[in-house]
């Protein structure tokens, strides 16, 4: 199951839970996690049936769904940094005048104006989903766009891809499929974001792997593994150590 897709497509309840249910399990929508149901699951000395073993994951691997969810990228939920600080703040259960202080603006009058405009924004969000929501069921012409991975670091007109798009630009340069080679690295920055993306399939989602690994598989793919490498790191695909010693994929 794709991690992005998923989360895209859950519903608000489903997000503030930070998973899904699923007929034989329960899938971590933070980061693809799978509890099977119908197991006993141990930790600290305590023993868990599958759903409340879903809740201590996302505690123990995320801290929380709101932690998760306010370290996304500003592009994903349209927070300044300004909103970002306050809402975190708010989220510690500081009371105005701690949350001043700590931010060493204006006064608690400041801080209450600052909720409001925040409570603005929320209704202003309810708004925009029901008119989307509507408009799903009239727009008939809409095309599907492929959601934009979670970890993306800038979020921009190359990532209005549609799944016609998808494939025929997958076709085109792994023409073999995603165990086949890639013919050539696109020139265009959407068409590359496409392809980093199925490269991204070559590997595993909760392994770690050496520099040397990851050149490996990138190079059974193509001869360039460090231009490879780069985008892949550069576009929020892969995560790596300082030191370089270490590489993974984002979740």
């Amino acid at each position: 199951m794709d991690i992005s897709e998923s989360f895209w497509n859950a519903s608000l309840e489903e997000l503030k839970q930070g998973y899904i249910e699923e007929s034989d399990s329960y899938f971590c929508l933070l980061c693809g996690e799978k509890i099977e149901k119908g197991i006993i699951y141990p930790h600290e000395g305590i023993f868990y049936e599958a759903k409340r073993y879903m809740r201590v994951h996302i505690e123990g691997s995320h801290k929380s769904v709101f932690d998760y969810l306010i370290g996304l990228d500003k592009k994903l939920t349209g927070l300044t940094d300004h909103q970002n600080h306050l809402l975190r703040l708010f989220y510690q259960g500081k009371s105005d005048k701690e949350v001043q202080t700590e931010m060493g603006i204006g006064s608690a009058s400041t801080i209450r104006h600052h909720r409001f405009a925040l409570k603005e924004k929320e209704r202003q969000a309810r708004t925009f989903l029901a008119i989307m929501e509507l408009l799903k069921e009239k727009d008939q012409h809409a095309p599907a766009f492929v959601p934009p991975h979670k970890t993306a670091t800038m979020v921009d007109d190359r990532y209005a891809i549609t799944e016609e798009e998808q494939k025929e630009i997958t076709k085109k340069f792994l023409p073999e499929g995603i165990n086949g080679r890639l013919i050539k690295f696109p020139p265009k920055e959407k068409q590359r974001l496409i392809i980093l993306r199925e490269i991204t399939r070559r590997f595993e989602t909760d392994m770690i792997y050496t520099e040397k690994e990851i050149n490996q598989v990138i190079r059974d793919m193509y001869d360039d593994y460090v231009l490879i490498r780069r985008y892949l790191i550069s576009y929020g695909f892969l995560e790596r150590k300082a030191d370089g010693s270490q590489y993974w994929l984002k979740k």
